[in-house]
């Protein structure tokens, strides 16, 4: 039974799904007030707990302190509600690279009462817009040096009331910042229910059934007081640094909401490169980090140039398989353990780990405290042991679609059906198999085949395509579109290259295909349906 609302605007509560419909939640290993508001926890708590002088953000060559970011938020939650009439359950969509700005707005709307929206800086217009109309989001905060896709989606869309931008960099100097200065520091936060939405973490897929997952601001503080505490061990001397943009609910857990839990401090790129990463390493000597199999590979191969990654106590991996070549060669050369672990924007954050003191390679560990796994075939039923099945998964946090049918085939029996299938050994570790959805997972980015291959088809010389994941030693997978072009087009690498940029401009250029293969034919069924199959297994 829910809790009674905090918000004014009850669109988050009545776009849930029915209550019969959420997969079972394990919640007696997290207990909460009634009112509660994570953002507050995350800063002004923080302060009052003795933390105020301690370092929270480092960014754009300058550290913030919990006191400074608790007055900074406030300002901004000021501005929020004073000047843009935002009204609790609001949703506020936020634009804009992993930057201290894009934090205090996160928590500065969190305060304010809003359901907040993260997205990537990468997205076009048009992918903003599905996410703009799926969420009915009537605020936007955007980097400035962001606002053309911005506008452009503004002007389109039918619920976007207002687009006000901040400075990213440490200048200050936006319409939001400017707002800002003239506000109080103290700011009384909208007392939210536990369960009220805090968060809209959209998976990948923006446009067209772009699925959005709902999390209460209870979910924000799970993670943290799962995974980061028991798992990481976080401490207030712990520096934090990594890769996933904060718009993905993997990057907002590890480089926001885990180290401003226990009073650690967090250091955010914006260009966050393996050189990057490895130059904030060594300058502020970072204990913890977040990223991708590939990114680890490559800072293996500059500790061979002399690079010292020897503050690192955790090296967490996500977002791909973490191949046994890398957990060996990072055990080898630092002493220490790189966890693998698996998490779902639907699940928030990681489920399923390694832990310091119990890895092993090829292996993804098991649950997090408060989470329970299995491995089900199709009708089910458990599995025998060493046998490939689906996983299910079930514990304090889990599947909750915003108004969507597909809520339907993630919660089966009061089980999240992650789309991955592993299997479990005799010991009760799991171990990662293959994803059975056509979800290409390249260098810890999730894209969407079906997407791509839109933004392939709406161009003039493709006739049909096809895309797919293929195997890369450095990514994981890229995208490889197979494509069967109109009569009057020939293949070559002229061709290649303007129906990659074509891509690139019509959605995220990250989801672009780094293969092409031109075909005379798709192998199809007697139906027409294209074998995607086949094209995997093709010599």
């Amino acid at each position: 039974m829910l809790r009674p609302s905090g918000h004014h605007d009850s669109f988050a509560r009545d776009h849930l799904p029915p209550e019969e419909t959420w997969p079972d939640l394990l919640l007696e290993n997290f207990d909460y007030p009634d009112r509660l508001n994570a953002a507050v926890e995350l800063t002004d708590a923080m302060v009052a707990r003795g933390f105020g002088d301690h370092t929270a953000l480092i960014g754009n060559g300058r550290r913030r302190t919990y006191k400074e970011l608790s007055d900074w938020t406030n300002r901004l939650a000021h501005v929020l509600v004073d000047d843009l009439g935002v009204k609790p359950g609001n949703r506020v969509l936020i634009r804009s690279a992993n930057n201290p700005a894009m934090v205090a707005c996160w928590l500065a709307a969190t305060k304010a009462g809003a359901v907040v929206v993260n997205t990537m800086p990468m997205l076009r217009a048009g992918e903003l817009a599905g996410i703009v109309d799926k969420a009915e989001v009537s605020h936007a905060l955007c980097d400035t040096r962001l606002m053309d896709e911005m506008t452009a989606c503004a002007k389109s869309s039918g619920f976007l009331t207002s687009v006000v931008g901040f400075d990213g960099t440490s200048n200050h100097d936006a319409e939001l910042d400017r707002l800002a200065l003239e506000k109080p520091v103290q700011f009384e936060a909208v007392a939210t229910a536990q369960d009220d939405v805090a968060l809209l973490g959209f998976t990948s897929g923006t446009t067209g059934d772009a699925k959005a997952t709902m999390h209460f601001h209870r979910d924000l503080l799970i993670i943290a007081d799962g995974y980061a505490r028991e798992v990481l061990g976080v401490v207030p001397e712990d520096v934090f640094v990594g890769s996933p943009p904060l718009a993905f609910t993997f990057g907002l857990g590890g480089l926001a909401i885990f180290p401003l839990r226990f009073g650690a401090a967090a250091t955010l790129l914006e260009t966050a490169s393996p050189p990057n990463m490895i130059e904030i390493i060594e300058k502020y000597r970072a204990t913890v980090c977040f990223t991708a199999p590939t990114a680890y590979r490559a800072m293996l191969a500059a500790m061979e140039e002399g690079a010292d990654l020897s503050s690192l106590r955790a090296a967490v991996s996500a977002g791909e398989t973490l191949p046994a070549p890398v957990y060996a060669e990072w055990q080898e050369k630092t002493g220490k353990p790189m966890l693998d672990g698996i998490g779902a924007t639907e699940m928030l954050h990681i489920f399923v780990t390694n832990r310091f003191d119990d890895h092993r390679a090829a292996c993804t560990g098991k649950p997090v405290r408060g989470y329970e796994a299995r491995v089900i075939d199709a009708d089910g039923a458990e599995v025998a042991r060493g046998t490939v099945g689906r996983l299910a998964v079930r514990g304090p946090t889990g599947c909750r679609y915003l108004a969507d049918t597909r809520q339907a085939s993630y919660v089966q029996d009061g089980w999240n059906i992650t789309g991955d299938s592993f299997s479990m050994d005799a010991d009760g570790y799991l171990h990662f198999a293959a994803r059975n959805d056509d979800m290409i997972i390249s260098s810890g980015y999730n894209i969407a085949g079906p997407e791509v291959e839109a933004a392939l088809l709406s161009h003039p010389a493709v006739a049909e395509c096809a895309v797919i994941g293929a195997p890369d030693p450095r990514r994981g997978a890229i995208v490889e579109a197979h494509i069967v072009l109109n009569n009057e087009h020939i293949g070559g690498d002229i061709l290649i290259k303007a129906l990659q940029e074509h891509v690139k401009a019509a959605i995220a250029p990250y989801k672009y295909p780094r293969s092409v293969v031109f075909r005379d034919a798709l192998p199809k069924t007697a139906t027409g349906k294209i074998q995607r199959f086949a094209l995997r297994e093709r010599p």
